[in-house]
């Protein structure tokens, strides 16, 4: 009865390098709440991902977690969500 299938974890951003062959960085943003003044502050965190479908600087793509492809790459683009502006 129970599903078995793993749901890959997406995640959002956008591309800020894309001069590597196959690869891209991804500059994922966040806003969390600092522990003790309380003021909203953005946080970031680069990751690098399998570029398959071609996503160009300044895009903002969808990339799902799947298996270590490289020592620092463990994502995959999934789709561009919105192209940069030309």
């Amino acid at each position: 009865m129970s599903d078995n299938t793993k749901q890959a974890r997406t995640l959002e951003g956008r591309v800020i390098s894309n001069k590597m062959e196959k690869t891209v960085t991804v500059l994922i943003e966040r806003q969390v709440q600092h522990p003790l003044l309380g003021k909203i502050v953005r946080r970031s965190t680069k990751l690098h991902a399998q570029n398959d479908i071609g996503a160009n600087e300044g895009d903002v793509v969808r990339i799902a977690e799947c298996r270590p492809l490289s020592k620092t790459k463990h994502h995959r683009v999934v789709e561009i969500v919105t192209r940069a502006e030309a």
